[in-house]
């Protein structure tokens, strides 16, 4: 159990294996854990695939409920203050360029890294990456006031409720359109290899995902459906697997 602190941050992350460096972002919203890479949550467990061949590190993401990282609601900011954190964690461990596979919000956050730190992601992996759905646009905002900011100010009882309120309304009202992060043009000028693995639930729409795959010049996408039937799962690893090989850099 490792934890590195920055300010009032504190964040807790653990690695596995070695080689090429690979960030791995688990699934599960604002509640994202490390712990969530492996279980009955995730189609696959990232870290037994990946740490035979990639140095992988993952953390809790800040203020996840059932995690032990903890850290300030920066209203004003609350995407990009993850993203601080996981480029901090990074630079702690002292590594500068990485790859990054991330599951449901680590969609929105992959984005977000190539839009702030294009230059240190090689390659990114966006499986069953979150996005908006125009009739649903406060799915996500309505699902996290019930769902983590009730739990988060019981365990936190410095951080209000108005606070967690004005906190996701940032996150999911202010552009509540497309990948929440970046733009259409940003994807469809970003140059960084991309692999999407679509998936079709309310929180994953099938269409944005494939939007972002058609716009970005160096999208691949993945065979659809790829959990259903289980038999499929490891073809998509593979097709993962293959994705990172091909555009890990030679010295590696």
């Amino acid at each position: 159990m490792s934890f590195y602190e920055k300010g009032a941050v504190r964040i807790h992350y653990e690695e596995a294996g070695s080689g090429y460096p690979l960030l791995l972002i688990a699934g599960g919203g604002l509640n994202s854990t490390i712990s969530g890479l492996s279980g009955s949550y995730p189609p696959f467990d990232s870290f037994v695939e990946f740490k035979g061949e990639y140095r992988c590190i993952a953390a809790d993401l800040r203020n996840a409920n059932a995690g032990q990282s903890t850290g300030p609601l920066e209203i004003e900011r609350p995407w990009d203050s993850h993203t601080d954190d996981h480029l901090a964690l990074m630079d702690h461990l002292g590594i500068d360029k990485f790859m990054v596979l991330g599951f449901c919000i680590g969609g929105p956050l992959i984005w977000n890294l190539l839009r702030r730190a294009p230059d240190r992601i090689i390659a990114a992996v966006l499986a069953q990456p979150s996005g908006s759905r125009p009739e649903m646009r406060d799915l996500f905002y309505d699902n996290n006031m019930k769902g983590w900011a009730p739990e988060l100010v019981k365990r936190r009882p410095e951080i209000a409720m108005e606070t967690a309120e004005k906190f996701l309304t940032r996150m999911y009202r202010t552009n509540p359109d497309f990948v929440f992060t970046v733009t259409r043009d940003f994807v469809r000028q970003c140059q960084t290899p991309v692999l999407i693995l679509p998936d079709d639930i309310p929180a994953h729409p099938y269409a944005v995902a494939m939007e972002a795959a058609m716009l970005a010049p160096n999208a691949e996408v993945s065979l659809f459906p790829w959990k259903e039937p289980k038999e499929r799962i490891p073809l998509a690893v593979r097709q993962i697997r293959s994705f990172l090989r091909a555009h890990r850099p030679a010295a590696a």
